[in-house]
């Protein structure tokens, strides 16, 4: 996240005597990534951030894998998977690598009982349907349907829901999630061909400040375990804080497609980026331009990557039988391509109004006891003609 941000008050000199009111001092906390070499932030406390007072039993939520060798095109149905109260409950992963948990949520309440933190992973959250606040010890950002939120690793958060009718595609990254480097300058401003720019970004506001102490449950997910502590102080007590780790929004409807006389390949729909994996935006567009193009995507062979799609709404140009909530698994090994008739359909045509979240990863996807429960069956043989 290459902008410097700030909220609160702070001194003017990191690492120095910053003292309140009544002559105490703040305590300081470097929120940084990749050692001390990464992206950081300066926090400063009202209290230690280190007082815990109990730690209780684990519990193991460590996906359950079905099909860990996976050569099958999948169609899953994600409005199938059940709704449930607590945010955490009702996260369901999908399909899973070592670099990232893929998965749906339809959480009905607000996480408002305790506090969470992600220790091992960079947390993506795309909102399909719900409108709510991100509440996080930097600050507030409201999202509303359309909006991916990055919360980087050991973020500690609330979300507060304004609707019980909530659907989220998440995924959980072990590498730290990034705007794409061929966007940005040296400076590491982004560019004029970007397709969105740093005004884009929706920054954390209004930083909550609570001057507290008692008990505060606070769950973190630690390698597949969910640890419950307990914290004497409330761990929203940051007075000020600034730097270049923090939470952020960008809305999907903010992104503006690229586009050409013959049709363009997946990467320029990229929005964010890691090692293992890319994020794209497919969004509404002009098709190609070429009097003789063809704007549904050739066939093309995935060897080296799995892709997934989540689709969001609209018409799907190269697919059929294919609607909101649906989530399509192209496994690396075998080609895909457009579905039969969508290839000649698409000629003439001049727009497309669909809206969809890929996500491309260079390790296969193991697909999930829970996904294989909203799997279709037959979404492989939907390339063949009817003659078979």
């Amino acid at each position: 996240m290459p902008v410097y941000h700030q909220l609160g008050k702070i001194p003017e000199k990191r690492h120095t005597q910053f003292r309140k009111a009544d002559g105490s001092l703040f305590h300081e906390e470097l929120f940084g990534t990749i050692g001390f070499d990464g992206m950081s932030s300066l926090l400063y406390h009202h209290h230690r951030p280190t007082q815990v007072k109990q730690i209780d039993r684990p519990m193991d939520v460590r996906p359950k894998i079905a099909v860990p060798n996976n050569i099958h095109s999948r169609k899953l149905i994600s409005f199938d998977v059940p709704a449930k109260n607590d945010f955490l409950e009702s996260r369901v992963p999908l399909l899973v690598n070592n670099d990232i948990h893929i998965g749906v949520a339809a959480p009905t309440e607000s996480l408002t009982s305790y506090f969470y933190k992600n220790a091992d992973a960079d947390e993506m959250l795309f909102v399909h349907k719900g409108n709510g606040i991100l509440r996080t010890f930097m600050g507030q950002i409201p999202f509303r349907p359309g909006d991916y939120l990055i919360i980087p690793r050991g973020m500690i958060y609330q979300i507060d829901f304004e609707t019980q009718d909530n659907h989220l595609l998440f995924a959980e990254s072990f590498h730290p999630i990034y705007t794409p480097k061929r966007y940005r300058n040296w400076f590491g401003q982004l560019m004029e061909n970007s397709p969105f720019c740093e005004r884009d970004y929706i920054l954390p506001q209004q930083l909550e400040t609570y001057d507290e102490k008692g008990s505060f449950i606070l769950k973190v997910k630690k390698e597949g375990w969910m640890h419950t502590l307990t914290y004497a102080s409330h761990p929203f007590d940051v007075a000020g804080w600034d730097g270049y780790n923090y939470p952020y929004g960008f809305s999907i409807h903010n992104f503006e497609p690229i586009t050409g006389r013959v049709h363009q390949p997946p990467p320029v729909h990229q929005t964010f980026e890691t090692d293992a994996f890319v994020i794209c935006s497919f969004c509404p567009r002009l098709y190609d331009y070429h009097p003789l193009a063809i704007p549904a995507p050739y066939n093309h062979s995935n060897i080296d990557s799995d892709e997934m799609l989540y689709y969001v709404d609209g018409d799907f140009m190269s697919r059929t039988d294919i609607g909101p909530g649906h989530i399509s698994l192209h496994p690396a090994g075998i080609p895909h391509g457009p579905h039969p008739g969508t290839y000649e359909g698409s000629i003439g045509k001049k727009a497309t109004k669909e809206l969809a979240v890929m996500i491309d990863t260079f390790k296969p996807l193991k697909v999930t006891e829970d996904a294989l429960k909203i799997d279709d069956g037959d979404y492989f043989k939907s390339w063949l003609d009817k003659t078979h």
